[in-house]
């Protein structure tokens, strides 16, 4: 309880010096591109805690990585000391409105759990409408858990969800355009997880844009669990900072 506190209170102090969310949109994550139409590349060291795995150090690596006008790619891979590794990519058309811009993502997540011996594999389907001040975003997700030691000749099954609810709202002190920026947001997914609807996770971050191609960033997020939750631990808690360059 005393590490939670002391970083929940590293988070308070720490937070509105630094900075998150890019200018254009990115379906509420951190760490990505600058905006729609160039290329830009990411990296992230991460402090992560909880009652099961205890204490973890991450390496984040983005991609971000316009198609077409309109339309973008994210690439992302962590890696952490607690022997589990996370790949996913995201495609993201675009569509300017008199008020706002909708967004349209579809995502497929895998995670190695290797210190289990386990896989967990999700795809999604989301739409959001994002604002200078506020960004909701909403859809659906399917996930497959599999054992590693499954015998393919037993009648053991994987573990298939067909159907979980995806959702975030985010919320921003200054407008997208402006060089730094504070947000706060509750969701059920980040760039590294999805979790079942029941289960939020609470987020606050920052980000200060250095000059036109550098980026700082600060992350804090806070995941309180419960008894149908994918891990044994009463709440995980993760410190990020990175930065990012955009070409």
């Amino acid at each position: 309880m005393k590490n939670k506190f002391l970083l929940l209170l590293v988070l308070a102090v720490g937070m509105p010096v630094m900075a998150k969310e890019y200018i254009s949109i990115d379906g509420g994550h951190n760490l990505r591109g600058f905006g729609e139409e160039r290329y830009s590349l990411s990296f992230a060291t991460e402090y992560a805690y909880n009652r099961s795995w205890e204490h973890m150090a991450n390496f984040d690596i983005y991609a971000h990585m316009p198609v077409v006008k309109n339309v973008q790619i994210d690439a992302r891979i962590q890696l952490q000391t607690a022997n589990v590794y996370t790949g996913a990519v995201v495609l993201r058309p675009t569509f300017d409105l008199p008020v706002g811009q909708l967004f349209a993502e579809t995502e497929v997540l895998y995670k190695a759990v290797a210190r289990n011996k386990m896989s967990d594999l999700c795809a999604a389907l989301s739409v959001g409408w994002r604002f200078d001040y506020v960004s909701v975003q909403i859809g659906a997700f399917a996930r497959v858990m599999d054992s590693w030691n499954r015998s393919w000749h037993s009648e053991d099954k994987y573990q298939v969800e067909p159907f979980n609810l995806l959702y975030r709202l985010e919320v921003f002190a200054r407008p997208q355009t402006n060089n730094w920026n504070i947000s706060v947001a509750m969701s059920n997914i980040d760039d590294w997880q999805m979790e079942r609807m029941w289960q939020p996770l609470f987020q606050l971050g920052g980000r200060y844009d250095i000059d036109e191609h550098w980026r700082v960033s600060l992350d804090g997020e806070l995941k309180i669990t419960g008894m149908f939750h994918l891990n044994a631990t009463f709440y995980a808690a993760y410190l990020r900072a990175g930065f990012s360059y955009r070409f």
